[in-house]
């Protein structure tokens, strides 16, 4: 009697080579998933670092102008207005400098306030720092560096007749503005304009 043949058990060579073919496209397949979602999640929190910098710069901005007095300060021999804003380069960059209150009841030299500005230079905004509101000429300020990447800084002050002046004080106002216009262009071309009610 003759028995019938067996049959083998197990795979082809060809059946082997298409299992690892199709393996290996599953296995493409998700490293560029995953490769994508890594890059779209380090994209998303550089982008929102930026914007916290950003968030950060503006309420620090406006928490000093909003402690702006009018108090004019001695540089040599010179008055300076209690806020001085002008066109700083022939870009149009502005710069401005005020006298800041000191926190009451505090005896700490310097507390009883000082002068303080803000410039841009080379590409970063720089908080300049005197040690007080007169000083003598050629004292140049501590600065330093806020916020980089700034290709054009621009501010604007609220008048009384409710119009816009890049240049501060206007007329016989030497108090503070009512309001100032915060216009940043970064490097990227992207213009972020913030306005900062003061009083």
């Amino acid at each position: 009697m003759t028995r019938p043949p067996m049959s083998r058990g197990g795979f082809t060579l060809l059946e082997v080579l298409i299992a690892i073919a199709i393996a290996a496209v599953i296995a493409v397949l998700g490293y560029r998933a995953i490769a994508a979602l890594t890059e779209s999640e380090s994209r998303l929190a550089a982008e929102s670092a930026r914007w916290r910098t950003l968030d950060l710069f503006f309420a620090r901005l406006e928490a000093d102008m909003r402690q702006a007095v009018p108090r004019t300060a001695r540089n040599g021999e010179l008055r300076e207005p209690g806020w001085a804003g002008q066109i700083a380069d022939s870009s149009g960059n502005s710069a401005v400098s005020f006298s800041r209150a000191g926190p009451e009841f505090n005896f700490e030299p310097g507390s009883a306030g000082q002068r303080i500005g803000y410039r841009l230079r080379e590409g970063v905004i720089e908080v300049l720092y005197w040690a007080g509101y007169d000083r003598p000429s050629g004292i140049a300020p501590t600065a330093y560096p806020l916020l980089s990447g700034i290709s054009r800084f621009r501010l604007a002050y609220l008048t009384r007749n409710g119009a816009w002046a890049q240049v501060w004080p206007q007329g016989a106002d030497a108090d503070p503005p009512r309001a100032a216009r915060v216009e940043l262009t970064l490097s990227s071309g992207e213009v972020i304009e913030r306005w900062l009610a003061l009083r």
